[in-house]
C-alpha cells in the first residue's frame, strides 16, 4: 500500500507551536511508517518526517508573510495531483480545494474534514459526495448533507505528555486568542473564582485581544503567548484544570485531549464535540455558563487525574488513529466498498 499524505502549507509539518491540521497530518504519517506502510508526505520543505518528503513550498505562508497563500496552495496541490498514479490512496488534509482534482485522477482520495470554516464551503463537498470518501473527526461535526466513511478521532503521541499527579493552583487557557475560543470567558471564570489564570496561544484576533484580554492582564491573569511542545506539556500538567469555554461547535479540540493526557481535567462549555471528548464528572465537567464553570472549578478535586489519563490514552492515541485510518484505507480499496452506502 502506497499512501500520499497531503498536509496544509500554512505551517511546517509538524508545527513549531500552532497548526493542528499539520500536527495530525504528521501523526498519521509517522504512525503509518511505524506500521511498515510506504508514505510520501506532501508538505513544506522544512517539514520533519521519517517518510519521503515531497515539497515545492519552502516555508509555510503563515511563517513567511511575504508569500501569496493561494499561489503556494496551487503549486502544492498540483504537485501531488500530477503524481497521483504513483499512489494507492491520497489522504487529503487540505480541506475542500483538492476535491476539485478528484474526478481528474484515478487514485481514490480520502478527505479528513477538520471542521467547516463556513456553511458556504459545503456545496463543494456535496458536489463530490458520490465519488469521494469523507472522514469526520467527531460525530458532532458531521453535516447531514454529506456521506461519511467513518469518524476517526485525532490521535496524539501519548508518550510526549507527562502525567502530573499533584498540580499547582492555577487554571489554564490554551488555544487561539479568538472570540470562538472563549478567552474572555476564561478570564471571567478565573476572576469570579479568584484563581490564577495562565493564557497561552497565538493572537488570531488582535482587536479582541486588545479589548477583551489585555486590559485584564496582571499578576493573576497572565498571557505567555504561543508555546512549543515542551513548555505546553509543562503548563498543561501543572494546571489544576484547563478552561475551554468555547463559543462555537468545535469539531474536536486538541488541547482538551492534550490536557487529559497530562492528567489535567477539563472544564468546557457543552458545545460541539465536547461530550465525545470529556466524560462528565469523570475527566472534567461539561457546563453551560460562567457560573457553572466556577462551580466546577471549586469541585475540581473530585476528579481523579488518573481517570483523565486512562480515558485519553484509550481514545486519542496516535496508534488508535492510525489503526482506524488503515481500516478506512482498506475499505476504500476493497471491491466490496460502495461510496453510496459506506
Amino acid at each position: 500500500m502506497k499512501i500520499a499524505i497531503l498536509a496544509p502549507v500554512a505551517w511546517r509539518t509538524p508545527p513549531r507551536h500552532y497548526g493542528p491540521w499539520e500536527q495530525i497530518a504528521s501523526n498519521i504519517t509517522e504512525g503509518l511508517i511505524k506500521e511498515g506502510i510506504s508514505v510520501t508526505l506532501f508538505a513544506t520543505a522544512d517539514s520533519v518526517t521519517s517518510a519521503k518528503l515531497d515539497a515545492v513550498v519552502e516555508k509555510g505562508y503563515e511563517e513567511d508573510k511575504n508569500q501569496d497563500a493561494k499561489v503556494l496552495e496551487c503549486l502544492h496541490i498540483s504537485n501531488l495531483m500530477e503524481k497521483a498514479d504513483e499512489f494507492d490512496i491520497i489522504h487529503n488534509h487540505f480541506d475542500f480545494l483538492p476535491l476539485t482534482w478528484s474526478r481528474l485522477i484515478t487514485t481514490p482520495m480520502i478527505t479528513t474534514i477538520h471542521g467547516f470554516s463556513s456553511p458556504k464551503i459545503i456545496p463543494v463537498y456535496k458536489k463530490y459526495n458520490q465519488t469521494s470518501h469523507y472522514i469526520s473527526i467527531s460525530d458532532a461535526d458531521r453535516s447531514a448533507e454529506l456521506q461519511y466513511l467513518a469518524t476517526v478521532y485525532n490521535g496524539l503521541n501519548t508518550d510526549e505528555f507527562n502525567f502530573v499527579e499533584d498540580p499547582e493552583d492555577y487554571l489554564l487557557f490554551l488555544g487561539r486568542i479568538h472570540p470562538d475560543k472563549g478567552t474572555a470567558e476564561a478570564i471571567e471564570i478565573a476572576l469570579k473564582c479568584k484563581k490564577r489564570l495562565i493564557i497561552a496561544g497565538i493572537i488570531q484576533d488582535t482587536l479582541y485581544f486588545e479589548s477583551m484580554v489585555k486590559p485584564f492582564l496582571n499578576d493573576q491573569i497572565q498571557f505567555i503567548g504561543p508555546v512549543g511542545p515542551e513548555q505546553r506539556n509543562k503548563i498543561l500538567g501543572k494546571a489544576s484544570a484547563l478552561l475551554h469555554p468555547i463559543n462555537f461547535k468545535e469539531p474536536f479540540g486538541m488541547s482538551v485531549a492534550e490536557a487529559m493526557l497530562c492528567g489535567t481535567p477539563v472544564i468546557a462549555f457543552n458545545r460541539g464535540s465536547m461530550p465525545e471528548l470529556i466524560r462528565h464528572e469523570e475527566t472534567g465537567f461539561l457546563v453551560s455558563s460562567v457560573d457553572e464553570a466556577c462551580a466546577a472549578v471549586n469541585n475540581i478535586a473530585a476528579i481523579k487525574r488518573s481517570n483523565c489519563l486512562t480515558w485519553a490514552k484509550s481514545q486519542f492515541s496516535k496508534e488508535k488513529m492510525t489503526s482506524d485510518y488503515i481500516r478506512a484505507y482498506e475499505k476504500v480499496m476493497s471491491y466490496e466498498f460502495c461510496p453510496h452506502n459506506p
